[in-house]
């Protein structure tokens, strides 16, 4: 059965009486169900009393999960991945005090999980085939938007964060493993941004490093396009130099491009 949001009007709620349980029961919050969900934290208790799952007593999640919450104040190797890997695949909502990753790969959430010293759960949105987690911090948003300029609601207008270069490889990669792809059957990477300054600042570290580059525009998106054994080989040997946290499978491609 689909319920009506008494705040939303005509919109459909995007998560089942089940899927809202099991979610609860994961230990997520009401605040990032009803975000999920599009429905309001209040809706969500009662859909949960209505399934007669146990209501936790409010606010007790942020005592049950734990986060390294100052991670983005210091510049790492791991850090400028997940930052670029967030420019890509991360959200901030415009209420409540989390972040969130989602990514159909569960290998890489989980290796993020653990760089960031976190116990959260990693959810499947059962819909969409695709992984959440979602980091309940006030200070990891607030660094987010303040250190690094990130804000909610960034496809379109996300910029890129002022990176030192000892870091912009890393950022790459992990920019690329959100939003990038290499072609099995052919020498030609494409990555894709909904943002017109971000794609551009791409391109020009990209060039930065000598390697040619092309940006194609669409309806409401950017592409940006690698192409020849030369360019193609010199983005993966720059990306992957000193690599810690990387998404396995796509390396395993670029490797059986060049052995």
């Amino acid at each position: 059965m689909i319920i009506i949001s008494k705040r939303s009007g005509s919109k459909k709620r995007r998560l089942s009486d089940k899927e809202i349980a099991e979610r609860y029961k994961k230990g997520e919050s009401t605040t990032v169900i009803a975000g999920e969900a599009g429905i309001t934290p209040d809706a969500v208790r009662l859909v949960l009393k209505k399934m007669n799952v146990t209501l936790r007593p409010r606010g007790s999640w942020k005592r049950k999960y734990h986060v390294n919450e100052h991670y983005f104040k210091t510049w790492s190797n791991n850090m400028a991945y997940i930052l670029g890997f967030f420019a890509a695949d991360g959200m901030i909502p415009s209420k409540g005090q989390q972040i969130s990753f989602a990514q159909k790969d569960m290998s890489i959430l989980n290796l993020i999980k653990q760089e960031l010293d976190s116990n959260h759960p990693i959810i499947l949105n059962e819909t969409t085939n695709v992984y959440i987690l979602n980091l309940n911090s006030r200070v990891l948003k607030e660094d987010l938007m303040h250190i690094h300029g990130f804000t909610p609601r960034k496809s379109m207008s996300v910029q890129m964060p002022d990176i030192p270069g000892r870091y912009k490889s890393h950022f790459i990669r992990g920019y690329f493993d959100g939003d990038g792809c290499v072609y099995k059957d052919k020498l030609f990477i494409n990555i894709v941004c909904g943002s017109k300054d971000f794609v551009h600042s791409l391109s020009e570290v990209l060039d930065e490093q000598t390697i040619k580059n092309q940006i194609k525009v669409f309806n409401n998106y950017f592409r940006l396009y690698i192409s020849g054994p030369k360019d193609v080989q010199n983005f993966f040997r720059w990306i992957y130099e000193d690599k810690e946290l990387y998404m396995e499978r796509k390396y395993k491609t670029f490797l059986n491009l060049f052995t």
